[in-house]
């Protein structure tokens, strides 16, 4: 009997130094638990969750302004705007503020913090066109070697202007897209090149402004020819320490499916791949821990739901009708709350409409504010009454 109960309190004894040892092993290593390390997030630059919406206030000051009242009205607290370099400088010697002090007022007034976006380079300012460069199709294209230092003096200017008034500032979109690269193979270590120069004139005249990657497109399409697939494309942004010149990392997040439709569901279900999921984020987020940069605080630059009813479309394969739009928006950010938080500060969404927009342009179909060819009326569709009428969490702080 002794030597019994000698075995059991050794048997006993042996489980509580195992289970003492995986509990220990877990406070060690809390990837095991926490494969986000949301507990790494310390002084994060955007409260979690902050939301915005891309708009496009450059052309019409009635649109704008109507634009920007809506956002407000919605509790949304950011609005993102391009300040393209080939309007501020169409020449080498000419600069135009004009607008752009408007909207950075107009903004302010509305209580919506500003993200400007960095990028659209003046013709001047371009590479020597290649034969095979089609001009159809490419929406920006990196400057010449010999303007970068031009280049980096448009995004010092920008900063230096409105120091302490803008809440961030984007660089570039979507670099890993040849038609995002001026028609030329994409490639990682120019893009970096292309942001240490701006990140570095910015952080000369605004010591304290907030400066985020590029968004990159999600895509299983790995030729540099054509796009190199987000993933790969994130690693080699990581092996040559970009992280150096930016606060946040930005991504897209867009709407393949459900919102909580995730990467191994895309991969299992679908023959597209793990790209084909809102939820793609999380993967980027793995490699950002993976690279031991947990700390650095998340971006969603683009995100929503197509509704592209045309059969021609790309995104026909993927888009949605105007409720489920509304409802999937509404999860996706109840998602976020519940599982991205506080690594995913400020969620970006796609658009309120440029007014000149009709339903022949794919972006239409993606915008929650549409204007119809009227910059006079703006027409609210479903998913923006969902977004207006949601709850949103800030931090700490629910607002109903």
């Amino acid at each position: 009997m002794r030597r019994g109960a000698a075995r059991l309190s050794l048997t006993f004894a042996a489980t509580i130094i195992a289970v003492g040892a995986i509990w220990w092993g877990q406070r060690q290593n809390p990837i095991s638990e926490d494969p986000f390390r949301a507990s790494a997030i310390r002084d994060a630059p955007f409260p979690s969750l902050s939301y915005g919406m891309q708009a496009f206030l450059w052309w019409d000051d009635y649109a704008a302004s109507l634009a920007l009242y809506w956002l407000s009205k919605a509790q949304f607290t950011h609005v993102k705007q391009v300040f393209a370099w080939r309007d501020i400088q169409p020449r080498p010697d000419e600069w135009h503020f004009e607008r752009g002090d408007e909207i950075v007022e107009e903004a302010a007034e509305k209580g919506l913090g500003l993200i400007v976006r960095l990028g659209s380079v003046p013709a001047w300012a371009q590479p020597p066109r290649l034969s095979e460069y089609i001009d159809e199709g490419i929406v920006d294209t990196p400057p010449a070697a010999e303007y970068l230092p031009a280049w980096g003096e448009y995004c010092g200017a920008i900063a230096k202007r409105y120091a302490g008034q803008v809440a961030g500032y984007q660089i570039w979109n979507e670099p890993n897209l040849v038609r995002e690269w001026g028609g030329r193979p994409v490639s990682a270590a120019d893009y970096i090149e292309l942001l240490q120069v701006c990140s570095e004139a910015i952080r000369e005249q605004d010591e304290v402004a907030i400066i985020i990657s590029a968004g990159l497109a999600p895509t299983g399409t790995n030729d540099p020819e054509q796009a190199i697939a987000d993933d790969i494309y994130f690693r080699q942004l990581y092996a040559g320490d970009f992280q150096r010149y930016v606060d946040v990392v930005g991504a897209h997040a867009v709407g393949f499916a459900a919102p909580e439709f995730s990467p191994d569901d895309a991969e299992q279900f679908t023959n597209r791949g793990r790209w084909a999921s809102f939820r793609r984020i999380e993967d980027l987020r793995r490699i950002m821990v993976e690279e031991g940069d947990a700390a650095r605080q998340m971006a969603i630059l683009e995100m929503g739901w197509t509704t592209d009813p045309r059969p021609e479309s790309q995104m026909a394969w993927f888009a949605v009708d105007e409720l489920t739009q509304a409802e999937y928006l509404r999860r996706a950010f109840a998602y976020a709350a519940e599982n991205w938080r506080p690594w995913v500060g400020l969620m970006s969404l796609i658009y309120s409409a440029y007014p000149g927009w009709t339903p022949d342009d794919e972006q239409f179909w993606w915008s929650l504010i549409r204007f119809m060819g009227d910059p006079k009326v703006a027409v609210l569709t479903p998913g923006f009454f969902a977004l207006k009428d949601m709850p949103k969490v800030c931090d700490d702080v629910a607002c109903p």
